[in-house]
């Protein structure tokens, strides 16, 4: 048994060094499954081990370069196909346009790969295989921070995702990422990688097997809950498909829906929670009349809002997801919309509002074109409808609504942002994710939701999850998952809203956290080797 594992072990690199760039795709593709909805992870750390393994074979800059390239293409491009099924909601470019758009997309992506690659290569080539994964995983985690905010950032997915288990055991990810954060937890995920190579290669298979079996048991042992706070929740999923989301002639229906799922609530406090594009109606007065006449409500916002009012509840406080207008001067010199924003009002039981968020990371092609003057004569567009574009907001902001707590607002995308999702200067009690799922296919709502996890994990706190289509879900603050509604399911979960846990050492931290241990990674896997040799010399 020994010889023929010694046996496989050689014959796997010289396969590898034989077609380093079809195995550089083969590798990324294989790593791409270990996320959702597929989630193989062993499959992924055994490809991560491979990449490990060709990039430190590289004979020079160049072939280090381009082998974290292709690796970095092939492997995002599968894991973000998704957003291929985006294109297929909108009728003003080709449907196989969005085919198109993946890969070339993938094309800048795959750059932080590469540069992780090169880091690595430029200060580790020489050093033994165990230390040179150290310097990758320090320099992954550099590339993928920057990822997370170069020309407004695009960190999806991060690698390590494919250390958060089940949804009542988050794996590894439930027991390092309040610590580390996920960019610091995909360096982790590329070195435990290395580390499965090193013993490979040194033929140590009792040590592999050990490391084996303890990543095994630690990604499969259950989670503890979290307490509950004294907080009701009614959190409702309408099933709103794409295609109705602006048919006017929809709109009385979704919102007949909403009111079903909702329902009066048992008289005691709660908050109610519906999703982005959950009130087609106009809230905020003062715009032009034209603007209301295809309201539900007859035209009036203050009817509107007092209408809601009435469906929730005297002792009930809502978030929902809306569209809130920019009004100004337009070039025929009317009033009119300038610009958009994609927010959440609260509402009381009167139909007051009581507060407000304005998405802060928006989706460039999505909410905003931009270059606008440029790609609208070639005949792109934004994807969702309308002519203008949306504004951002401020950033992370807490809406203190009394004694129905203290909320975050992340809508839609920005949940996937770590260290961007929660004020540091007024902590919430819990993070409110209201999304719009309905573009992204079957890859795209699971790996969304696993990252509203990693949010919850790595700030301490509970994410409720309202989506229009799924999947809906409330996250408890260790990243358990309390209930959920499947998509293409209209429901609604009540309960108890999860307690927050104290402010993790990411939540105080923040990107220094991240950066510590990315110093500390690539620090050890260059000092290490020559601590180790000066003592063996002394010896």
């Amino acid at each position: 048994m020994r010889e023929r594992l010694a046996a496989a072990a050689s014959g796997v690199p010289a396969l590898l060094r034989r077609f380093p760039a079809l195995t550089a795709v083969a590798l990324g593709l294989i790593a791409a499954c270990a996320y959702p909805p597929l989630h193989l992870w062993p499959l992924g750390l055994a490809a991560l081990a491979g990449f490990v393994w060709l990039v430190h074979s590289a004979e020079n800059w160049q072939q280090a370069a381009a082998r974290g390239w292709v690796f970095g293409w092939a492997h995002l491009t599968l894991a973000n196909n998704w957003i291929a099924t985006a294109f297929t909601h909108q009728a003003k470019m080709p449907e196989v346009l969005g085919w198109a758009a993946v890969p070339l997309l993938c094309v800048y992506l795959a750059v932080y790969p590469m540069l992780a690659a090169l880091a690595a290569h430029g200060l580790a080539r020489k050093q033994p295989m165990w230390a040179f994964g150290l310097v990758l995983a320090g320099a992954w985690i550099v590339t993928e921070w920057l990822r997370g905010w170069v020309f407004t950032g695009y960190p999806w997915p991060p690698l390590g995702l494919m250390l958060l288990g089940t949804w009542d055991a988050p794996g590894l990810a439930g027991s390092w990422l309040p610590g580390m954060g996920s960019y610091a937890l995909s360096g982790l995920t590329l070195f435990l990688a290395g580390l499965f190579l090193f013993c490979v290669v040194q033929r140590q298979w009792l040590a592999l097997l050990a490391l084996a079996l303890a990543v095994v048991g630690l990604m499969l042992a259950p989670g503890t809950k979290t307490p509950d706070s004294a907080l009701r929740y009614t959190l409702v999923q309408p099933h709103i498909p794409q295609s109705e989301i602006n048919d006017a002639s929809k709109f009385e229906d979704q919102f007949e829906r909403l009111a079903r799922l909702t329902g009066k609530g048992t008289g005691s406090r709660r908050i109610v929670l519906w999703p982005e594009s959950g009130v087609p109606d106009y809230l905020e007065d003062g715009y032009p009349a034209r603007y209301y006449t295809a309201m539900t409500a007859g035209g009036d916002p203050d009817f509107a809002r007092r209408r809601i009012g009435r469906v929730i509840g005297p002792q009930s406080t809502l978030l929902t997801g809306v569209v809130n207008l920019n009004i100004g001067r337009l070039p025929d010199g009317r009033s009119g919309a300038v610009s958009a924003r994609n927010s959440v009002m609260a509402l009381d039981g009167a139909g007051r509002i009581r507060g407000g968020y304005d998405k802060a990371h928006l989706v460039p092609y999505g909410e905003y074109l931009p270059m606008r003057t440029i790609l609208e004569p070639l005949g792109l567009s934004r994807l969702v409808a309308g002519s203008i574009d949306y504004l951002p907001g401020p950033g992370p902001r807490t809406l203190d609504l009394g004694r129905y707590g203290k909320a975050g607002v992340m809508i839609c995308y920005e949940i996937v942002f770590s260290g961007h999702v929660a004020s540091r200067a007024n902590r919430p009690d819990y993070i409110f994710n209201p999304s719009n799922d309905g573009w992204f296919g079957s890859w795209g709502p699971p790996q969304h939701l696993a990252q509203a996890r990693m949010r919850a994990i790595e700030e301490g706190l509970p994410v409720l999850r309202s989506t229009t289509t799924g999947i809906s879900a409330v996250i408890d603050a260790g990243g358990i998952v309390r209930g959920t509604i499947a998509p293409g399911k209209a429901d609604r979960l009540e309960g108890l809203v999860p307690a927050a846990k104290p402010p993790t050492l990411f939540a105080r931290w923040g990107h220094a956290l991240t950066l510590a241990w990315a110093a500390l990674f690539a620090g050890l896997g260059i000092a290490a080797p020559r601590v180790l040799a000066l003592v063996r010399a002394r010896g």
